[in-house]
């Protein structure tokens, strides 16, 4: 498989394109209904929320997420988007889905470039590995830190990498606030728990010896089923996304038979309209005011930062 990742000029035309690629309804969903720009529907404040109610599951119908039905080998197809603020995300899509957040700025040091050595390192192992090579993420991401390090790269970047193995298990291995939701029948059933010292510094890979390093990774695995989704992002998007949020997108999207490309690029511009966003409190606002309620001064609204989305659905391996 190629290695897919957005040209300059495609980025430039995901950030033209914002606004067309979000759906009122899912402005109206996650409370975004300033932004509403269509001219299909009546701008109806009570309409489109109804509308956009339609496609979402109520939350009295949760079901079991447990593996009571047949399990059958499933493959992932995955696409991606980034909108860049800083560019200092890099990411890239394959068998294993990987997304990095370039995290350590100092003066005159690129953070962008330790997170671009760290996945072109992972990439350039996974497209060299003979086919059909079971693909550990811990180990992936341990080898390409490494030689990121011996590269001689300066910054340091979060990271999550995931891949499916043995016909329908999602494996994981992930170190900062670089993380991934997976969702079954649109509820978030598997989140990553973010890494951080304190509040905004969160656990990185670093470019220099002595840092944290893969000692903090975390790790898991979960079995997957067709019709499950997985999110993986970057702090730009689950800093102004909640869980629930991400739910209703997910939802709609699902309704609507979006493909994993779709699915990417309105989470994405989405997340790009609530950063930008006064009106509407971002996860990261609440956090923040918690974390400094005896201080002067406030946060309020979204979060502006680089956002990376990559969205792999599950599939039946015989589609």
């Amino acid at each position: 498989m190629e290695k897919r990742m957005e040209t300059l000029e495609q980025i430039k035309e995901t950030l033209r394109e914002t606004s067309k690629l979000v759906p009122d309804i899912v402005r109206a969903a996650v409370g975004l209904e300033h932004h509403y720009q269509t001219v299909e529907l009546p701008h109806d404040d009570g309409c489109v929320k109804s509308f956009a109610a339609a496609f979402l599951r109520p939350q009295a119908q949760e079901q079991a997420h447990g593996d009571g039905e047949v399990q059958q080998a499933v493959r992932m197809e995955s696409a991606s988007c980034y909108v860049p603020d800083h560019d200092e995300d890099a990411h890239f899509v394959h068998d294993a889905a990987g997304v990095v957040g370039g995290y350590r700025r100092r003066v005159g040091v690129d953070a962008g470039a330790f997170s671009r050595g760290l996945m072109t390192s992972a990439f350039a192992q996974l497209v060299t590995a003979e086919p059909g090579t079971p693909v550990c993420p811990y180990t992936l991401l341990e080898r390409a830190y490494e030689e990121t390090l011996e590269s001689g790269a300066q910054g340091g970047s979060t990271a999550v990498i995931l891949s499916l193995a043995d016909g329908n298990v999602l494996r994981w291995a992930y170190i900062g606030d670089s993380a991934f939701a997976v969702l079954r029948d649109g509820r978030v059933v598997v989140r990553s728990v973010q890494q951080q010292r304190y509040f905004n510094a969160p656990y990185y890979l670093g470019g220099r010896r002595g840092d944290e390093g893969m000692t903090v990774g975390m790790v898991g695995e979960m079995k997957v089923r067709r019709g499950d989704v997985v999110v993986a992002g970057t702090d730009g998007l689950f800093d102004n996304m909640s869980d629930a949020e991400l739910e209703k997108v997910v939802q709609i999207g699902t309704a609507l038979g979006f493909s994993p490309k779709n699915m990417a690029d309105i989470i994405g511009g989405t997340a790009y309209e609530m950063s930008r966003c006064l009106l509407k409190d971002s996860p990261f606002a609440v956090e923040w005011r918690k974390q400094h309620e005896n201080e002067e001064g406030h946060f309020y609204g979204g979060k502006v930062d680089d956002i990376t989305v990559v969205v792999a659905c599950i599939v039946s391996s015989d589609s």
